[in-house]
């Protein structure tokens, strides 16, 4: 009797590949704020038409991250201070609402993931990683998410975040840092003390913090 345990494989189709790598390229900033992104060159880079790359930037200027020029020229969006600070507040509210839903529900499993990325996520910063440092703080956060189970939130961040992390990767250099590690472990204790509100309170703290610090050295520079 055929059991049905394997399922196909989803693979991302054409287009949402050339988005993720364009999207993940113009964060991490290998592609500068301001610098033009010829469609053409870009699809001839990936070996495909124009097509899904004409896709990809349509897509990725609804988000913010890519706008278009007099001319049908198509340019990296520049940092923006203002927006940043917009996009913090909502990310920090999310993130919040993310832990209330999430602090009763987390297990040991859940606990050891969050000391777990805290421990990388210093690493990552003694290191200059700054990448590294990213990820290791996305895996902190993404265990209340996963706990919370709610994927409104998740798509809500997903067009959020990408501006914060060009504004934190672009700033790296002179943040404060490590200040993230002590806030998380005061979340981490929090959790583990059963005070949840605290926990949600220092989750939205540690957000806002972040962007206080980044857009006033960069309003500085």
């Amino acid at each position: 009797m055929e059991k049905n345990i394997i399922k196909p494989i989803k693979r991302l189709s054409l287009r949402d590949e050339v988005y993720e790598t364009l999207k993940k390229s113009i964060v991490t900033l290998e592609f500068q704020p301001e610098e033009r992104l010829h469609d053409k060159k870009l699809a001839e880079q990936f070996g495909i038409s124009r097509t899904p790359v004409r896709e990809a930037l349509k897509r990725l200027e609804d988000e913010g991250l890519v706008e278009s020029l007099p001319g049908s020229s198509t340019r990296v969006a520049p940092l923006n201070v203002e927006e940043a600070k917009h996009a913090f507040t909502v990310v920090a509210v999310l993130h919040a609402l993310a832990a209330r839903l999430a602090c009763p529900l987390l297990n040991k499993t859940g606990m050891e993931a969050l000391k777990t990325s805290n421990k990388t996520l210093q690493l990552s910063i003694e290191k200059g990683d700054v990448i590294g440092a990213i990820e290791a703080d996305t895996a902190f956060h993404k265990v209340f998410l996963d706990a919370a189970g709610n994927p409104e939130i998740v798509l809500a961040l997903e067009r959020s975040e990408p501006k914060i992390h060009r504004l934190e990767i672009s700033q790296f250099a002179t943040l404060k840092a490590l200040n993230s590690i002590d806030q998380h472990n005061q979340i981490i204790l929090a959790c583990e003390n059963q005070q949840f509100e605290k926990a949600v309170h220092l989750v939205e703290e540690n957000w806002l913090s972040l962007g206080t610090l980044l857009t006033q050295q960069t309003e500085s520079r």
